[in-house]
């Protein structure tokens, strides 16, 4: 288990003996479910998963991710957003293995009908190896307690048109999808030419 505190801001902490599910060896033991929040030595781990959803999304044409960048932004002065990393910890002949098998990260909103914070989900992935276990479920039941702890008015996220089967499981959760919204970007240098326009 690593520390909840970073060194330094930015600062990734020595190697540590987890991993990703893509590099977990075979172990008889059982295998137990624990979901923590992320911290600062968890860096790297979370890029590989980053990595792995833009490859499932087909978006990793998008991707402009590093361990540097995120640390900064995630765990730096004025952290933009939090994390919680699902793992498989069991025990291989008297010595610790954890392996990560999927993340939620999300981050404050705030509505001003309801003139209260939520929560927005950015991202919610498992491996594809550990799919249909309930792992899911149980990292979005982990961010809804965060949103009750922290009295949001909403807890929100988007999903792609294409992906049926996550579309059906949010239903399943009690979610709505709103059809009638769209979502507008801008990005690179469309934000300066609007700025500047």
């Amino acid at each position: 288990m690593t520390s909840d505190q970073p060194t330094q801001q930015g600062e990734i902490g020595p190697a540590t003996p987890q991993q990703t599910a893509q590099q977990m060896a075979p172990c008889a033991q059982a295998i137990k479910l624990e979901i923590r929040p992320a911290t600062v030595f968890d860096t790297e781990i979370l890029v590989d998963l980053v990595k792995q959803l833009a490859q499932y999304e087909k978006l990793e044409h998008q991707l402009e991710i590093s361990v540097p960048k995120l640390a900064a932004e995630m765990f730096g002065s004025r952290p933009a957003a939090e994390a919680v990393i699902a793992w498989e910890c069991q025990d291989c002949q008297g010595k610790p293995q954890e392996t990560a098998v999927g993340f939620a990260m999300y981050f404050t909103n705030f509505s001003t009908f309801l003139s209260r914070r939520g929560l927005f989900l950015e991202d919610l992935f498992v491996v594809p190896s550990r799919r249909g276990l309930g792992y899911g479920k149980a990292l979005i039941q982990t961010v809804a307690k965060i949103a009750q702890q922290r009295n949001a008015g909403r807890f929100e996220w988007i999903v792609l048109d294409w992906n049926e089967s996550a579309i059906q499981f949010y239903a399943s959760l009690g979610a709505q999808v709103l059809p009638e919204w769209r979502i507008i970007r801008v990005t690179g240098d469309a934000i300066r030419q609007i700025a500047e326009s």
